[in-house]
């Protein structure tokens, strides 16, 4: 890295600034006026399509909705990711909370006009229709459009559906908000410089893969203990959530729980087992791996929260600034755009990275639609996986911004393919940081917070899978007591990860957040085809230089408008169903193994 950079480099805010969206926060007029209008807009395309009744839409009526359609779709984004951000930055704001209903009410009746405006979509004859749909101008738009027509015919009829939507805001999505009241009330006892401090579950996170094992030791018991009091409630709140989607699949005449999320992510079944077979294949050498890192500390086995532990004995911090810079130096290696996006991000504020209590847990990126930003938000305490969660979040913002020219329905990518481009931004970090390493210890770190994202991807990920499968099989037949689900999880851990640690993490189901997100269901397995599918448009990377770039854009580009198996056939000409792709994927993933292990005997 040079020297005259790293003097030059200015020093950027961990706070991020919100108040060039809509100034005052949780009580900004600026917002509210924006709510307004956009419930306007919704009721009235929500009244022109109630009152269309059985009349089949006519061309001009038919373009009249789909324009307004798109434009209450980009408000609803931009106010909803207005409000994840001042929920996400202090968790006690009332007047955020209250805006979260407020929203969730309006996306329940956005939900009718789209149920409404499907039906209608889906009434119209086919010759008719693709005389309507098939103009230039709808070229961008024709995918989601048929994708949407045909999904009519496997829904209730709208009526039900939006009498569902109804009561899900304060039933499915209330309880989804009643998991944040939980987390929010959780405070973690913590000595720190001869005095007693209250963590919060962010902040006890970060403790977690402390360099320090003792402090890795006392914090895994104290997280545990934390949980384990919360327990009842987040096991009451898991029960209802997936009682109300199981309920709602019953009603539609869908059996299988996977069904929603694989049309979410526009993919097969096919594709999906391909996928984790390739990853079984991959487990062997992520244990050895696992083993070695072990036995470096000094251990038998690895217990679960050592996974995610530094190598290195003392690690020193990295510095948010310097972080900004290693990120757009790796960034430079791909392409001057990402470095471009990255460098607005870090210089407008749009990050939000300060270590402080009432933040909520974990990381996430959300784009600002009509005003052509993103925000970022995470808790940086200036670890090497702080470091790789920057990246990640820093490559969703690229994606959206690669997006925000086309039209709203056509921005609407899948999560699958959005971990694409985070999961590949961190991908480019990595390796851009060993090609520039001084040492073999220095390598040696770097490779260990590789696969530790390698372990996350193929073994935590999959344990997730598998706990949330089997849950939703036992759920059908009633609600489930906390031992039960301490007894699925700790039983899909060791599956996950075989024999290769000594102790688990029981309350693992109520820990992780994921679980409890209503808008996404089965938020697990599109991270790791995110990461492999990433792996892979690494390797086509290498090998063409510096012209992918721009091929990498249009692919992004293309996210909203094709199934997976589409868009990887088109640009990469692979078959996703097939395991090639897949089993080339994982070993390019798990070649770090050797590497590891051969730096450790030196």
């Amino acid at each position: 890295m040079e020297t005259e950079r790293e003097e030059m480099k200015p020093s950027y805010s961990l706070k991020w600034d919100l108040e060039t969206l809509f100034p005052g926060g949780s009580s900004s007029s600026e917002y509210a006026s924006f709510i307004e209008k956009t419930e306007a807009l919704c009721s009235s395309l929500l009244q022109e399509l109630q009152a269309t009744g059985d009349k089949l839409p006519d061309p001009e009526r038919l373009t009249e909705w789909t324009d307004k359609l798109q434009d209450v779709l980009a408000s609803l984004r931009e106010a909803d990711a207005f409000v994840s951000c001042i929920t996400a930055q202090d968790m006690g704001d009332k007047r955020a909370i209250a805006w979260t209903e407020r929203i969730q009410t309006l996306s329940a009746r956005f939900r009718q006009a789209t149920d409404l405006y499907d039906s209608q979509i889906a009434s119209v004859p086919d010759s008719q229709w693709q005389q309507w749909s098939g103009i230039q101008e709808r070229a961008l738009i024709a995918f989601p459009l048929n994708e949407r027509r045909d999904s009519a015919k496997d829904k209730l009829p709208p009526a039900l559906e939006a009498v569902a939507s109804e009561l899900a805001i304060n039933g499915y999505h209330g309880w989804g908000e009643h998991y944040n009241t939980i987390v929010g009330r959780i405070s973690i006892p913590w000595d720190e410089n001869g005095e007693t401090v209250q963590l919060s579950v962010g902040q006890a996170a970060n403790k977690l893969d402390d360099p320090d094992p003792s402090v890795r030791d006392l914090m895994a018991s104290k997280w545990e203990e934390a949980w384990s009091e919360q327990a009842d409630l987040a096991a009451d709140t898991l029960n209802r959530l997936s009682g109300f989607r199981l309920k709602l699949y019953e009603m539609r005449g869908w059996h299988d729980p996977l069904r929603e999320p694989l049309r979410m992510n526009r993919m097969s079944r096919e594709t999906l087992d391909a996928m984790w077979t390739a990853v079984e294949g991959g487990i062997e050498p992520l244990k050895r791996y696992l083993a070695l890192k072990a036995k470096r500390l000094g251990k038998e086995k690895l217990t679960w929260h050592d996974v995610d532990a530094p190598i290195a004995t003392s690690q020193a911090k990295i510095p948010y600034d310097e972080a900004a810079v290693l990120i757009t130096d790796a960034f430079a290696q791909f392409s001057p755009e990402m470095v471009k996006l990255a460098e607005t991000a870090f210089a407008d504020r749009w990050i939000e990275a300060e270590d402080r209590p009432g933040k909520r847990p974990g990381g996430f990126c959300t784009s600002f639609p009509i005003n052509r930003q993103g925000r970022i938000f995470m808790t940086y305490s200036g670890t090497p996986g702080n470091v790789s969660t920057l990246a990640h979040e820093l490559g969703h913002a690229y994606h959206g911004e690669l997006v925000e020219d086309l039209p709203p329905l056509a921005q609407d990518y899948a999560m699958n393919v959005a971990e694409t481009a985070s999961t590949f931004a961190e991908a480019l970090v990595g390796d851009a940081l060993l090609r520039v390493a001084q040492n073999d210890e220095e390598k040696l770190s770097l490779l260990d917070d590789r696969l530790q994202r390698a372990v996350a991807f193929f073994m935590n990920i999959r344990a997730r899978f598998l706990f949330e499968t089997r849950f939703y099989e036992r759920r059908a037949s009633g609600m489930l007591e906390v031992s039960e689900l301490n007894e699925l999880m700790v039983a899909a851990q060791k599956e996950a990860f075989g024999d290769a640690l000594d102790s688990w993490h029981p309350h693992f189901w109520a820990a992780k957040l994921h679980f409890y997100i209503t808008d996404v269901p089965f938020y697990n397995f599109p991270y790791t085809f995110g990461y492999l599918f990433s792996a892979g448009l690494v390797a086509v990377a290498e090998r063409e230089g510096a012209g992918f770039s721009k091929r990498y854009d249009q692919l992004l580009k293309d996210t909203g408008i094709m199934t997976v198996e589409q868009l990887a056939k088109h640009h990469l000409d692979v078959a996703l169903d097939q395991p090639k792709f897949w089993e080339d994927a994982v070993a390019r993933v798990v070649a770090d193994v050797e590497v590891f292990a051969e730096l450790c005997k030196e």
